[in-house]
């Protein structure tokens, strides 16, 4: 880092900003953008290990995002409260820490020595944007000249940086969000289910894997609707459409295709077994009951038709079109039940 002459800031450290600035702007990807920010602050100030934190608002927790010096693997499960240790205190303060001597300083947490060095002395900083605190950066026992004024302000201005990129990454990611997901039920929407099962079928032609699709469609919803009104009956279509992606395997993908009408996705699946989770599912929701916010708890039946390639087809049309026609099979038939082949 270099040295501050006559009130004016060093060429090297001007350049710092420029290199920073350029290297946060070319990319909105969050991973990116903080190993960008950790790389910065190796090259800004000695110390013997950086690591940075990111909050996880929901859980109030920090965790290791990315570690100098290899630690990120042995810091990867840990999580800190915010209050706890230093990187705690940052996070709900707001504040910078500065310690020239960790010894016997309560908020230091000593995580063992085989996942990080000896802590001598350590600076922590928040990553604060314009909705608040996003992360903490520490920084431990750096070289004690560099702990003045000058070196703080410095990095001040770098985690200002930072945490502009940082929200600016969060914006894009809840944008491209909000295209692909149904306002009603959370749920995915058509639009990235062609998207999805395109990838699907691509990869069940190359690699020779099956993919199953359930087309479930809820059992006399306009009932609901006439009886309840159309605010419960949107209430009980994002209670049905949760307790489907319940009931779902973690690697299916649950989407809302319109009206009272829900696809499920499901990777590297066969006809049988998509046939054997779409009884399990169809059971275990028909068993469920679904509470409104006023009190009236409901229930909900569905008429599923399941599809698979390549034993249906291999296009997008040739599946969803046999899934729904076996739908409305199992509609004919007296509804609740599973139409397979």
């Amino acid at each position: 880092m270099g040295t501050k002459t006559e009130g004016r800031i060093p060429l090297a450290d001007l350049l710092v900003f420029h290199q920073l600035t350029r290297s946060l702007t070319s990319s909105l990807d969050l991973d990116a953008i903080l190993r960008t920010i950790l790389e910065q602050m190796e090259r800004t100030i000695q110390a013997e290990l950086w690591t940075l934190l990111m909050l996880d608002k929901a859980t109030q927790e920090l965790y290791y995002a990315v570690a100098g010096g290899g630690k990120h693997s042995a810091l990867s499960d840990l999580r800190v409260k915010v209050g706890e240790g230093t990187a705690g205190w940052v996070a709900q303060h707001g504040e910078t820490l500065i310690i020239p001597e960790a010894h016997g300083d309560p908020r230091v947490i000593r995580f063992g020595a085989a996942k990080e060095p000896k802590i001598k002395s350590l600076i922590a900083l928040p990553l604060r944007g314009r909705r608040g605190t996003h992360g903490v950066i520490e920084i431990f026992n750096p070289r004690t000249e560099q702990m003045n004024d000058y070196a703080i302000a410095f990095l001040h201005i770098l985690a200002d940086h930072a945490a502009i990129a940082i929200e600016n990454a969060q914006d894009v990611t809840r944008i491209q969000q909000l295209t692909i997901t149904d306002d009603t039920t959370g749920l995915f929407n058509v639009r990235h289910l062609y998207n999805v099962l395109a990838a699907e079928l691509a990869e069940c032609a190359s690699a020779q894997k099956p993919v199953g699709l359930l087309f479930l469609d809820l059992d006399r919803f306009k009932l609901v609707n006439d009886r309840h009104g159309h605010l419960i009956g949107s209430e009980l279509l994002a209670c049905a459409a949760k307790r489907i992606e319940e009931l779902s395997r973690p690697q299916d993908k649950c989407f809302r295709y319109g009206g009272d009408e829900f696809v499920v996705v499901m990777p590297e699946t066969g006809q049988e077994a998509a046939l054997s989770a779409a009884s399990a599912m169809l059971g275990a929701l028909m068993g469920s009951e679904l509470r409104m916010q006023c009190g009236l708890s409901l229930s909900v039946s569905a008429s599923i038709g399941v599809a698979s390639a390549p034993a249906d087809g291999t296009t997008i049309h040739a599946i969803i079109g046999t899934a729904d026609s076996r739908m409305y099979a199992a509609k004919a038939n007296g509804r609740g039940q599973v139409r397979g082949a």
